[in-house]
């Protein structure tokens, strides 16, 4: 759904209004239409991949069956991607400081599953920030998180923060909850409301914690993206980068996504997704980091 909401907009600014037409490709959670859009589909800007946010870290993290390599694609920009996390916990738990947070032993994080974006990112703050003994309670979806963290059968998560907003404005205006932190994706990009936390880049301490965030931030910034083939000429690959940037731009399309995907969008604009990819930490310690933070065992010492 979130491709017909875009291709519908995409159609209007491509120049003559070409007709598009979806082809859906299972297999892999998107793996194989990025092997097909890679390796099979004419370099002539009339085939566009749709592909899921999974297809770069499966690259970067040595993923069976990858095919292609991320940085020889064209990026037309996601509707996804973006957005800014929060780091906070129940207020009667008492971590109201990030020193009472360090101080403290045993905290119980809440999160979707192991591997969901969330829990990456909360191990990731985790190892950051340096807390001791934390434990990640898994199995929820993210609404029956937030019933937990109320219940106090968990004491912190993190959750975009206009998920937060959305759902909970209460526990902003009514100071239910500590806020601890953010992450900004892309990095530099400041929420109307929580701009004046601190961002997690900055409670790093090496090149490699840096380089960490940046990695993780490249994975959740990539969202669904739109990509060519390699090797797509100068000129179609300008006419639709252009006509994708007045299609995230038009004022109805923010509407007419959340109709069909159900969200809202987080827009990332084709340059920002080119210059992600292209700047993306490939250090293999950094990777081998990562992918111990994005497991099930105990985090790393820091």
């Amino acid at each position: 759904m979130r491709s017909k909401a875009v291709s519908q907009f995409l159609q209007k600014y491509i120049p003559g209004n070409p007709t598009l037409i979806h082809e859906y490709m299972g297999g892999g959670g998107g793996l194989r239409a990025a092997n097909h859009i890679f390796s099979s589909a004419r370099p002539d800007g009339l085939t566009i991949g749709s592909v899921s946010s999974g297809m770069l870290s499966a690259s970067v993290l040595g993923g069976a069956g990858v095919k292609y390599t991320p940085e020889k694609f064209f990026y037309l920009g996601s509707p996804d991607g973006g957005g800014q996390f929060l780091f906070y916990t129940r207020k009667e738990a008492g971590f109201s400081s990030i020193d009472k947070l360090r101080a403290s032993s045993g905290l119980r994080i809440g999160a979707q599953s192991v591997g969901h974006s969330n829990y990456n990112i909360g191990r990731l703050a985790a190892y950051v920030l340096r807390l001791k003994d934390v434990r990640f309670v898994t199995g929820y979806s993210s609404p029956e998180i937030d019933a937990a963290l109320l219940r106090g059968e968990v004491d912190a998560r993190f959750n975009q923060a206009d998920s937060v907003l959305q759902r909970n404005s209460e526990w902003v205006e009514k100071k239910i909850m500590d806020w601890h932190l953010t992450l900004e994706i892309p990095r530099g990009v400041k929420h109307h409301k929580f701009g004046y936390l601190p961002e997690l880049e900055s409670f790093a301490k090496t090149d490699k914690e840096r380089n960490l965030i940046a990695l993780q931030r490249a994975f959740r910034i990539i969202g669904s993206p739109f990509i060519l083939p390699p090797g797509t000429p100068k000129e179609p690959v300008g006419i639709l980068q252009e006509a994708m940037r007045k299609a995230f731009k038009d004022p109805q399309f923010p509407k007419e996504f959340k109709k069909l995907a159900g969200d809202d969008p987080e827009i990332v604009m084709p340059e920002v997704l080119e210059r992600s990819i292209k700047e993306l930490p490939r250090e293999p310690e950094v990777v081998e980091l990562l992918k111990n933070l994005a497991g099930p065992g105990p985090l790393p010492p820091g």
